[in-house]
């Protein structure tokens, strides 16, 4: 994300045995095709999304000599074999862009696993080890915004199950899960591609990486914006006696439109009881805005239940039409403190078997949604599944005895959408225009772009209720 050559190198954004692969190929070699898939695991369906971003990011800035002088330094210094003329003839050939053809699933697709969602092959025949070369950058690009969008996903059906049973407002879906996972993931870009994904799903994000990322890379509008929390420091910093005034300062602090106050400091029930359900009570009932009472310790579950139960005796509910109390409109409790989805998905299930709407506790999630999760959460992989020899295409596979799940596919592939149900398929068994895979980059240059409008338009598109039908029961593996 940054301006260094170095890091934004594609030469040097790989595994650095990748350098001698290109004299492993047989003889004889033109073309070499690859593609990525989700194996299955946690979720049994993905929500694509973040090539876009690599793309634009990376593969479309041409490699320069002062990109193959400092390769070669930094592949030279690590003893590993640097073909440099390979290069040269790059520049010298394409003016430093590669010359590769990418096809994807349009982003914010939600495809069951097992299915191709990427494929890319050489377009020069010269160039036959580019397609594999850049693998672990575009494995990674791929499968770690997809993986956050996919977790983000499951969680918003599961709150929409919810919102449809137990409240009068299920139009409000998108504001229920907000990001909290900035200070907790790995880095500032993983935090923008993670935020990212996540906001195709919600609208609610503390992550200001996410936004600027579906910005700069995909022409996102602004998010409906972060509340105004308190943070322990504000709060601790007067002592307990004054615990009080702290609240009261985010009150009256000008312009606030949802006050979120910190309840957890010093003893979270008395702050809810005796503080905001008596000491506050007319300032909370008068203010303008939205006050929402965190909690950020103790159980995850039972706190944020027992908080609106609270809130209740204090501020009194309303009964919805479908049976459920419900706090006053202005007050609602968040809760995001050490969620994955398990735990977001338990506090829903409370809510409902204790008579309670949906709509009375907001979440947010950090860690668990950002960072809980790896390559292997829904297995991804990149494998090779054609080569072209002297003309001639062939098919080829892994096929491990060891590991079904590791066997890969064979053949130039396309995705086949048909009777709501989408199929990997042999390229040449279907019309070219039935083929889901969207050519989005050729020889450095963007083929297709995506707007965020569309990513959001494509997720919410009804899909089977086997990718996640809202049951409130915990997914197994997850969190």
């Amino acid at each position: 994300m940054g301006e260094s050559s170095l890091w934004r190198n594609i030469i040097v954004n790989v595994d650095s045995y990748k350098n001698a692969h290109w004299g492993m190929y047989p003889a004889g070699t033109d073309y070499v095709s690859s593609y990525i898939e989700s194996r299955g695991g946690a979720f049994p369906a993905t929500l694509f999304v973040g090539l876009q971003a690599f793309l634009r990011e990376y593969l479309t800035r041409p490699v320069t000599l002062d990109d193959i002088h400092e390769a070669e330094a930094v592949h030279g210094s690590m003893g590993v074999p640097f073909n440099r003329q390979n290069w040269i003839d790059l520049v010298n050939d394409h003016d430093g862009r590669l010359p590769v053809e990418i096809e994807a699933v349009p982003e914010g697709t939600v495809v069951p696993t097992g299915n191709v969602l990427v494929q890319l092959v050489n377009t020069d025949p010269r160039y036959p080890w580019i397609t594999n070369f850049i693998e672990t950058a575009l494995l990674r690009a791929v499968w770690y915004p997809t993986t956050v969008g996919t977790l983000s996903w499951t969680a918003k059906q599961h709150i929409k199950g919810f919102l449809e049973r137990t409240s009068d407002h299920p139009e409000l879906l998108r504001m229920y899960l907000h990001d909290y996972g900035a200070r907790g993931v790995s880095s500032l870009e993983s935090a923008g591609l993670g935020g990212m994904a996540h906001l195709v799903n919600f609208d609610q994000t503390d992550t200001v990486a996410g936004f600027i990322a579906a910005r700069q890379w995909y022409n996102a509008k602004p998010p409906n914006g972060s509340a105004t929390f308190q943070e322990h420091s504000t709060v601790i910093a007067a002592g307990s006696d004054a615990e009080v005034e702290s609240f009261r300062r985010l009150l009256q602090f000008p312009g606030v439109v949802v006050a979120g106050l910190l309840c957890d400091s010093f003893d979270h029930e008395r702050a809810v009881k005796e503080i905001l359900g008596k000491e506050l009570k007319d300032e909370i009932r008068d203010f303008p805005g939205l006050v929402a009472a965190r909690c950020d310790s103790g159980d995850p579950v039972m706190v944020p239940v027992e908080t609106v139960e609270w809130l209740m005796d204090s501020f009194g509910y309303e009964t919805n039409s479908k049976g459920f109390r419900v706090l006053p409109p202005n007050i609602r409790v968040v809760q995001g403190d050490g969620l994955t989805l398990d735990t977001f998905t338990a506090i829903y299930s409370t809510l409902q078997a204790h008579g309670l709407a949906a709509d009375n506790v907001i979440c947010g999630m950090g860690g668990g949604l950002l960072q809980r999760v790896n390559r292997d959460t829904i297995n991804f992989g990149m494998k090779a599944n054609a080569i072209c020899v002297d003309g001639e295409w062939r098919d080829v596979a892994k096929t491990p005895s060891g590991s079904e799940m590791k066997r890969s596919k064979a053949g130039r592939l396309a995705l086949q959408y048909a009777d709501g149900v989408y199929t990997t398929v042999r390229r040449e068994t279907i019309p070219a225009e039935d083929n889901q895979l969207v050519p989005v980059f050729r020889d450095g240059r963007m083929l297709r772009e995506w707007d965020f409008s569309e990513l959001i338009e494509r997720s919410e598109r009804p899909t089977s209720e086997n990718f996640s039908s809202g049951d409130p029961r915990p997914l197994a593996g997850v969190g």
